[in-house]
């Protein structure tokens, strides 16, 4: 078995982020999005891993994950245009060949591994297996609709009536008969080959198609508060206390980890939060779910439930919270003001 990570698409929805970055490569609790994907299919025995990737991010990505061999993994890179996740398994078909496949979306993160995906998969030799989510509004996914063994009968995208609550999350576990099915469908009104007609298309053909509910939580990071979500959720189940930087006439309370060379001076830290390699606090809070990135500055300000990137410089702010701040931002104070959010692009200044 193989798998497959999207690292595609333009992230419109985080722009002016990714007008210099790929949005899987995001960090959250300072790891990008994709780090976390390529984690969980190296927990897994499949070692021949292809990428997808945009022309006009493809080499941040590269960049990031070079030959995979810090996951343990053999990766191939495959540049795709943006025209549906049916045609990026068509796109790498020569990569594929007859072998089975998981493939994941890069920007999303869940709680649960791939390993009793995979297993269940292999297990019932099926050619499908659907991966799906309970979620509060169905009008804004694909949505499945099961028989009493657990079969999918029926996909709908963003049905306008209800239909059911069980999205599909973008991960997906495929035989090679995806191919047949994926040969006889036809773009939708928007262009693409999509997935969920290239599954319907496997149903109509008699294929094994099943799904499995995941009994965990799964974060969509395509927006702004997504990312500050994930980044909650993961320092909230992962960070432990690691302070290897130096602390200095401060208070350190809870789960956090300092990394080297990071100094922390006059201020209090509250977990869980991470504050990354080389980071200088001074006289600042720094208060729960945030994380700062390698290199940044934080002097003299109050900081809660952020994503801050690497090499930002944040000045005398009184109170900054629900902000996501690109790489190589600065962000100062030329008077008072009250409590301020930003979604803040790379190399931007902001002065408030």
């Amino acid at each position: 078995m193989k798998a497959l990570v999207l690292s595609g698409g333009k992230g419109t929805r985080l722009r002016p982020l990714t007008f210099t970055c790929a949005k899987q490569l995001i960090p959250v609790a300072n790891k990008p999005i994709l780090g976390y994907v390529l984690d969980q299919v190296a927990a897994t025995s499949i070692k021949k891993v292809g990428i997808i990737t945009a022309n006009e991010t493809g080499q941040f990505v590269e960049d990031y994950v070079k030959d995979g061999s810090s996951w343990n993994l053999n990766v191939c890179y495959i540049p795709q245009e943006p025209l549906g996740l049916a045609h990026a398994v068509k796109t790498a078909r020569r990569f594929l060949g007859q072998d089975s496949f998981v493939m994941c979306l890069g920007d999303n993160v869940t709680g649960q591994g791939l390993e009793a995906f995979v297993k269940k998969f292999k297990n019932e030799h099926l050619d499908a297996l659907i991966i799906l989510k309970e979620v509060d509004n169905p009008s804004s996914f694909g949505i499945a609709q099961l028989d009493e063994k657990g079969n999918i009968v029926r996909l709908v995208e963003k049905p306008k009536t209800p239909m059911g609550n069980l999205a599909i999350i973008g991960t997906y576990l495929f035989s090679a008969k995806v191919h047949e099915a994926i040969e006889r469908i036809k773009p939708s009104w928007r262009g693409e080959l999509e997935i969920t007609d290239a599954i319907q298309e496997m149903i109509n053909m008699g294929f094994s198609v099943k799904a499995e509910i995941l009994n965990s939580w799964w974060l969509d990071t395509g927006k702004k508060d997504d990312i500050l979500s994930a980044n909650a959720r993961i320092l909230d189940e992962y960070i432990q206390r690691d302070v290897k930087g130096t602390v200095t006439n401060s208070t350190v309370d809870g789960r956090v980890k300092v990394e080297p060379e990071a100094k922390i001076v006059n201020s209090t830290i509250r977990g869980p939060c991470v504050i990354g390699k080389g980071v200088l606090v001074e006289n600042s809070f720094i208060g729960p779910y945030t994380s700062i990135g390698d290199g940044s500055k934080i002097y003299n300000s109050n900081l809660e439930y952020c994503v801050v990137q690497d090499c930002v410089t944040v000045k005398d702010i009184e109170r900054l919270e629900d902000s996501l701040i690109g790489k190589n931002a600065k962000v100062t104070r030329n008077q008072r003001n009250r409590t301020i959010k930003l979604h803040v692009g790379d190399y931007s200044e902001v002065e408030v």
